[in-house]
């Protein structure tokens, strides 16, 4: 069985964000499913070199290295990724390892802007390049007006972003299939 990390790039647990990571989660179908706990320390290598790398950073390491794939939800955050999101990258490429090498990732946006989180995913895209994922290019799922996208229950409203959502599901899948 596949196993599915979900990287929630807000902290907030009610975030559109999560909601929309619980729906691409749905759209993967069947497999062991984890979510990454982005609650980290401030990456900071006196503290690295003083008391080493704290556990939830290697637990996040443990959990991308164990991954068959990973979607990524990212809000965007003054016209950029996360810095909770940007943090754990920066703690995690410390770590020996390589756990995102040849790994298939796909990468989902919920903004409350007209544009989705485009911006967030272009500059999420950037920072990951370095550690040569397999970066799914699309559909690109980029949910606007997130406040409004959701219904009482969770789930996306507007059947478009349903269909992309479930093509890009479809695409991870058989990628991490193919390892």
């Amino acid at each position: 069985m596949l196993t599915l990390l979900g990287i929630p790039g807000a902290l907030r647990a009610a975030s559109t964000n999560r909601l929309l990571l619980a729906e691409a989660r749905r759209a993967f179908g069947e497999a062991h499913q984890t979510e990454a706990d982005l609650r980290l320390p401030l990456f900071d290598e006196d503290l690295e070199i003083a008391e080493g790398f704290p556990a939830g950073v290697l637990a996040l390491h443990a959990r991308i290295k164990a991954a068959d794939a990973i979607v990524i939800a990212t809000p965007e955050y003054n016209k950029a990724l996360p810095g909770v999101l940007k943090n754990a990258l920066d703690w995690v490429s410390r770590v020996p390892g390589a756990a995102w090498r040849d790994k298939p990732v796909a990468i989902i946006s919920a903004a409350d802007g007209r544009a989705g989180g485009e911006r967030s995913q272009f500059s999420l895209r950037l920072c990951l390049t370095p550690f040569r994922p397999r970066l799914i290019s699309g559909p690109e799922v980029l949910v606007a007006h997130s406040r409004s996208a959701f219904d009482e229950n969770g789930r996306l409203i507007d059947d478009r972003y349903r269909k992309s959502l479930t093509e890009l599901m479809n695409i991870l899948r058989a990628e991490a299939e193919r390892r």
